[in-house]
C-alpha cells in the first residue's frame, strides 16, 4: 500500500509550487498518495495540475515584496511574523500527522514542517541565503533549521550546478544530498512559430509591475508575442494588438508554448532557470528588484536551439 505524503511548497511566487510538480508526478506513478498543502496561487496552480489529488488548505507566510528595492528592510520587519508562522506550523503539523494519517512530509522551504513522528524532507536550493549583509550569520541560522529535518534535498547537481553560490559556496548539512535539477518539462523539438514568449511570475506586487511594464513594451514590437501572465486564479486568453495574453497554462500546454518560441523573457527565478535549462532555451532574464540571488547576466544560452 502506498504512503500518504504531505507536499507543502512555500507561498512566495509560484516557483516553489511548480518544482514540486515532478515530485508529485513521481509519487503518483510509484503508487503513493500525495496530499497537497498550500494556499493562494500555489494552491490554485497545483489543484489545477492535479485535480484528483487530496488538497489541504494550509496558511503560508503571506509576505509581500516591496514596491521598490528595499527587500532587506522589508524582510527584517517581517521577521517576527515569519518566526511566529514557523512556530505555528510546527504545532499544526503534529495535528495533521494524526488527522491526515501522514507517513512523510516534503517541505519546500517551509522551515516549521518537521516532527519526530515521521520522516520529514526539507527541499531548498538556497543553502546560503544571498543578502547584502550578514550572509554567514543567515547561513548558520538556516543550518540550524535544516538540521531539524530527517533529510535535506537540494534540487541541483553537485558539480557544475545551476544554483551557483546558493548551494555551493558553503558546506551543506550532513543530512543533505543533491538530487539533480527538477523540471516539469522535457526538451520537445518544435517548429518556432512565436518570436518571443513572455513568462510573468513571482510575488506581488512585483509580478503586476512586471506585467504592466513588459506588456507595454511588447505592444511596440513587430513580431509575434505570447505572454503567460502567471495568474492561475483567473481564466482568460485574449489578443491585444500583436500580443496574445494568457492568464495561465498547465504544464503540458506551457511546455508547447516554450518549445515553439525563439526567445523567452522571464524573471530569473530558480525554478524557471531549471525549466528552461531542461529545454535548452535561450532566455533574457529580468531579476526581481530586491532579490539579490536573481541578479545575474541578462542573456544566458542554455545550449543549442533545436
Amino acid at each position: 500500500m502506498g504512503k500518504r505524503i504531505l507536499i507543502a511548497p512555500l507561498d512566495w511566487g509560484l516557483g516553489h509550487a511548480t518544482r514540486c510538480i515532478p515530485i508529485i508526478r513521481y509519487l503518483i506513478e510509484t503508487g503513493n498518495e500525495p496530499i497537497i498543502a498550500a494556499s493562494g496561487r500555489p494552491l490554485n496552480l497545483l489543484s489545477a495540475e492535479f485535480p484528483k489529488a487530496e488538497i489541504h488548505e494550509f496558511e503560508g507566510y503571506n509576505i509581500t515584496y516591496p514596491e521598490g528595492t528595499g527587500m532587506a528592510w522589508k524582510m527584517f520587519r517581517s521577521t517576527p511574523h515569519i518566526l511566529k508562522r514557523i512556530k505555528n506550523e510546527e504545532q499544526e503539523l503534529k495535528h495533521l500527522v494524526k488527522s491526515l494519517k501522514l507517513d512523510a512530509v516534503i517541505s519546500d522551504n517551509r522551515f516549521g514542517l518537521h516532527t519526530d513522528q515521521i520522516p520529514c524532507v526539507y527541499m531548498t536550493h538556497q543553502v546560503m541565503i544571498k543578502a547584502p549583509f550578514f550572509e554567514t550569520t543567515l547561513y548558520r541560522m538556516h543550518m540550524s533549521y535544516m538540521r531539524k529535518f530527517s533529510h535535506v534535498w537540494i534540487p541541483d547537481s553537485e558539480h557544475n550546478g545551476l544554483s551557483g553560490d546558493l548551494a555551493h559556496r558553503f558546506p551543506i548539512p550532513r543530512n543533505a544530498e543533491f538530487i539533480g535539477s527538477l523540471s516539469r518539462f522535457k526538451n520537445e523539438p518544435m517548429q518556432k512559430t512565436t518570436d518571443v514568449l513572455i513568462l510573468i511570475s513571482g510575488p506581488e506586487p512585483q509580478r503586476t509591475r512586471f506585467e504592466r511594464l513588459v506588456l507595454a513594451q511588447a505592444k511596440q514590437f513587430e513580431g509575434s508575442i505570447t505572454a503567460v501572465v502567471g495568474r492561475p486564479d483567473d481564466d482568460f486568453d485574449r489578443n491585444e494588438a500583436n500580443v496574445r495574453i494568457v492568464s495561465h497554462l498547465d504544464a503540458e500546454h506551457l511546455q508547447h508554448e516554450i518549445s515553439k518560441a525563439r526567445l523567452v523573457v522571464s524573471r530569473s527565478g530558480y525554478s524557471t532557470i531549471m525549466d528552461l535549462a531542461a529545454m535548452g532555451k535561450q532566455a533574457v532574464f529580468v531579476p526581481t528588484p530586491g532579490q539579490t540571488e536573481q541578479e545575474m547576466k541578462l542573456k544566458i544560452s542554455w545550449g543549442r536551439e533545436t
